[in-house]
């Protein structure tokens, strides 16, 4: 059974799809089946994963608006065992046309229960809002990975974030956890990211990966060339942090 987990931050620029995109790489890459969802209208995951958006018959959008078997969605990815729903800018209006639909908000977690069984994983790259897309991949979610930007603004609308994984939690989805807090951007150079990250430590305890995402030029080059940083330079800070991520998390069970 797979285990689904959104990774979401209503923060933009915080590193949730360099997150999204490479860490289902990486659990590609130790030998697990994975499924990558783009539901942010952006579909940087989808250009960042060497999709060509502009050819797409079918994407996230035509499953929750037209209702089409999302089998016909899926797009196998140059990463062995990475698949991939792409998304598109149709996305953008989605929200307002879910209006309509009966359980508007369980119909990302019905799509996946069509095709979760031949994934280990599932990985959600939620858009920078709090919106019904949003709540869709949390109640959809076994889990939710929170990126934290070690700036000093970290921690700013958090507090949101988490009241509405707790009003999720107690209307949608109550096997709905926190499966961590990820520092990204960390600059080991700096003292204000240990600071951060002692702070975050201090409010999130355990529930902070051990693993923190520095900040690394490889790693923002790799999504132009269409190519997660593992098969753009194996060698960077950035494959090495995010190979050890997907360790800690298979780690975790």
């Amino acid at each position: 059974m797979a285990k689904i987990i959104s990774l979401a931050n209503q923060k933009g620029g915080v590193g949730k799809t360099t997150t999204a995109i490479n860490l289902s790489a990486a659990l590609a890459k130790e030998g697990k089946k994975v499924l990558l969802i783009d539901a942010d209208p952006q579909a940087n995951a989808s250009s960042g994963l060497g999709i060509d958006i502009r050819e797409l018959s079918a994407t996230i959008y035509e499953c929750l608006i037209n209702g089409i078997d999302p089998q016909k969605a899926i797009l196998h990815t140059d990463v062995k065992n990475l698949d991939i729903i792409p998304s598109h800018i149709d996305l953008v209006g989605a929200e307002i046309e879910m209006l309509g639909i009966d359980d508007r908000e369980t119909i990302l977690k019905r799509i996946i229960e069509q095709v979760s069984a031949a994934y280990d994983y599932v990985l959600i790259d939620c858009s920078p809002s709090l919106g019904l897309i949003t709540v869709n991949a949390l109640t959809a979610s076994s889990s939710v990975i929170i990126p934290v930007q070690a700036e000093f603004f970290a921690l700013e609308g958090i507090a949101k974030l988490l009241n509405t994984i707790k009003i999720i939690k107690s209307k949608l989805n109550p096997s709905l956890q926190i499966e961590g807090f990820l520092l990204t951007m960390y600059d080991n150079r700096l003292r204000l990211s240990s600071q951060v990250y002692d702070e975050v430590k201090k409010h999130f305890g355990s529930l902070v990966f051990n693993t923190v995402i520095t900040r690394n030029v490889r790693l923002s080059e790799a999504p132009s060339h269409g190519l997660c940083v593992m098969d753009y330079d194996a060698s960077s800070k950035g494959a090495h942090n995010y190979v050890s991520l997907a360790k800690e998390l298979i780690k975790r069970g």
